[in-house]
């Protein structure tokens, strides 16, 4: 009982954090404050971030009435609906407003780089603590995750994340083409989305998906009776869509005026500090499970993440430019261009590295040192080097493991 009592304590403490960090944006939001563009700033950031969170434990709280590799994917969706908010809240504006087409490809760029750049790596960094943890508690022994000699293996994902590598191969060859044609046309929205959709449609008929274990928040709200549980899930959504859609304009406006005020480049402030306020709780439970030393689930969770950010919002950005009142295709000038290409470059030495289904130390260190590298070098000229350096690499390690790229296309063409 008293066990009980101290996780319903820490429960109601966790859930009202979550609110009261949402709470500045949501009374100013009602009450028609204009605050100033920083305050605005970190008030609505910090909005989308509880938003995020409450939307993530929602999530994983109903996979306990849900089964199946679809329902997984469709709640990871739910999931990122921040990032998804924010982008297309600048394609949107963009139709009347031009100066935010460069916002929506900085913001769409910089998740997906963040990603995979910060991500990935964090991943690796989680599980080989905790492995040599482990190791060091059992003696050195050689557990289930201990290599010969060295108490850590390399994080690794299953064969059931083919279907995964072999649907972002697809996406990786069609994030050129805006590269190359200077805009997100409508006809890439259409393919991109039909390869969500057959992604989708794949992923359903799926027999051998796992259900992950829930932890933390989710695992308390799990065990709740079946209707008490269905309701704090539908509260959850409720007001995790509220409050991110309350949040999402005055941020991404904020991010702009605050880039002005403050003197820093709008463009930057859009590419990696929005992203980051609604990519942190994806991030954080990837990282708890690494650190829980289930390595397939976390690199899995950020992998199907990728997934439908490098086809499904990509793919609706010319749509809400559309609704917005702009033309048919997204268009992008010389430096989302620039962005585009070296996001795309990366995708593919990120599929390179993972194709294999073993996520090296040293891998993610090169992932790492590559997304780093263009802080230290931020003009156009680094960006057009960097993204052949990732292409160079990428192209190398594909053609080295071309037998495990074929078995994950072959993932795609069959239906089972």
């Amino acid at each position: 009982m008293a066990g009980e009592s101290i996780a319903r304590e820490t429960l109601l403490v966790r859930v009202a954090a979550a609110l009261v960090l949402a709470l500045p944006a949501a009374v100013t939001r009602a009450g028609g404050f204009h605050p100033p563009a920083v305050a605005a700033m970190v008030i609505f950031g910090a909005g989308v971030l509880a938003a995020a969170v409450l939307l993530m434990w929602a999530a994983e709280t109903a996979r306990a009435d849900m089964s199946g590799a679809l329902a997984l994917a469709l709640l990871a969706l739910i999931a990122v609906l921040p990032e998804y908010a924010v982008d297309l809240y600048y394609a949107y504006a963009a139709g009347t407003r031009p100066a935010y087409t460069a916002y929506a490809a900085a913001n769409m760029t910089g998740a997906n780089r963040l990603l995979v750049g910060v991500g990935w790596a964090l991943v690796v960094l989680a599980f080989t603590l905790a492995a040599r943890r482990a190791s060091g508690r059992s003696g050195g022994g050689r557990g289930r995750h201990a290599a010969p000699g060295t108490g850590v293996r390399d994080v690794r994902l299953t064969p059931r994340h083919r279907r995964e590598l072999g649907f972002l191969a697809i996406a990786a060859v069609l994030g050129f083409v805006p590269a190359l044609t200077g805009e997100i046309g409508w006809y890439l929205a259409i393919v991109l989305i039909a390869v969500y959709v057959l992604y989708l449609a794949r992923i359903s008929r799926r027999r051998d998906a796992d259900v992950e274990q829930l932890t933390g928040v989710p695992a308390r709200l799990a065990a709740l009776a079946k209707g008490r549980r269905r309701t704090a899930v539908a509260a959850g959504f409720a007001l995790g869509a509220g409050i991110v859609f309350a949040s999402a304009k005055p941020f991404a406006d904020a991010l702009v005026d605050a880039g002005a005020s403050l003197g820093i480049d709008e463009f930057l402030l859009v590419q990696w500090l929005a992203p980051l306020a609604s990519e942190a709780p994806e991030l954080l439970v990837a990282v708890m499970f690494a650190w829980r030393l289930r390595d397939a689930d976390a690199i899995g969770t950020l992998l199907s993440s990728k997934v439908n950010q490098w086809t499904l919002l990509i793919g609706t950005l010319p749509i809400a430019y559309r609704i917005g009142g702009g033309d048919w295709s997204l268009p992008l000038d010389s430096r989302q261009t620039e962005e585009v290409l070296l996001t795309a470059a990366q995708t593919v030495l990120g599929l390179a590295l993972l194709v294999d289904l073993v996520f090296r130390r040293w891998e993610a260190a090169v992932l790492f040192a590559l997304f780093a590298v263009q802080f230290v070098l931020p003009d156009e000229s680094a960006r057009l080097v960097l993204s052949g350096v990732y292409l160079a690499i990428g192209f190398s390690v594909l053609i080295a493991r071309h037998r495990d790229l074929g078995a994950a296309m072959a993932t795609v063409v069959r239906s089972r």
